[in-house]
């Protein structure tokens, strides 16, 4: 049986990328493994990506192989550097960062992309990903990860669905939602903007699933 580890910043991102593996790849045995202090820390560094926040990476890395993982995937889009470098101490195995799937669809597609977060730090982290070819405008749903931390849910996805049409507004002509937590909103964004709308949950799975298939 195929072992992936899931690694988490955010409580928020636990069930979506379950419930994705449940629906798309049911028979992989999943284990969780959850620092939620992840967020707080590097918002509070001023979104710094720190030697101290590396070490940290690496040592859940490294815990997730002790147990016999075949995968990796990390759910929050803010620590790209860090889980590249996780992926370069374990070159045995798939390391994935969450959003690579969504960017490899966003660079095969045309017109001007929307980025939103809900997190300020993924909007640092993140666009450098797509590479210079993308044409790309971000936006911050503020309030959003306050609201489904208080647990209104549908104020979370009304305020990203704002920025979505705020985007559309702009010239933009399909969206991404740049966290697993925000994959709840997808149906808000597309009735705002009336545009496409790329998820980073359901094309993680089906990327790791690929690359483990290939593997053997």
């Amino acid at each position: 049986m195929t072992r992936i580890a899931l690694i988490h910043a955010l409580a928020h991102s636990v069930a979506p990328i379950n419930d994705a593996f449940v629906r798309d790849w049911p028979e992989a045995i999943r284990m969780n493994l959850m620092d939620d202090s992840l967020s707080a820390d590097l918002a509070r560094s001023g979104s710094r990506l720190d030697d101290a926040m590396h070490r940290r990476f690496m040592a859940l890395g490294d815990y997730a192989v002790s147990t016999g993982a075949d995968g990796i995937l990390f759910t929050c889009s803010a620590f790209g550097p860090c889980i590249e470098a996780v992926a370069a101490r374990h070159p045995g195995i798939p390391v994935l960062k969450p959003n690579e799937a969504m960017v490899a669809k966003a660079r095969a597609g045309i017109g001007k992309l929307g980025l939103i977060a809900t997190f300020a730090a993924t909007l640092v982290s993140m666009p450098p990903e797509f590479g210079p070819d993308v044409a790309l405008d971000t936006a911050l749903a503020e309030g959003a990860l306050d609201a489904l931390d208080a647990g209104d849910g549908a104020r979370h996805d009304a305020l990203i669905a704002e920025q979505a049409a705020w985007l559309r507004d702009k010239g933009c002509t399909r969206i991404a939602l740049a966290q697993f937590s925000m994959a709840r909103a997808r149906a808000a964004c597309e009735d705002a903007s009336g545009l496409p709308v790329l998820t980073t949950v359901d094309s993680a799975v089906a990327a790791l699933r690929a690359r483990l298939s290939n593997a053997h």
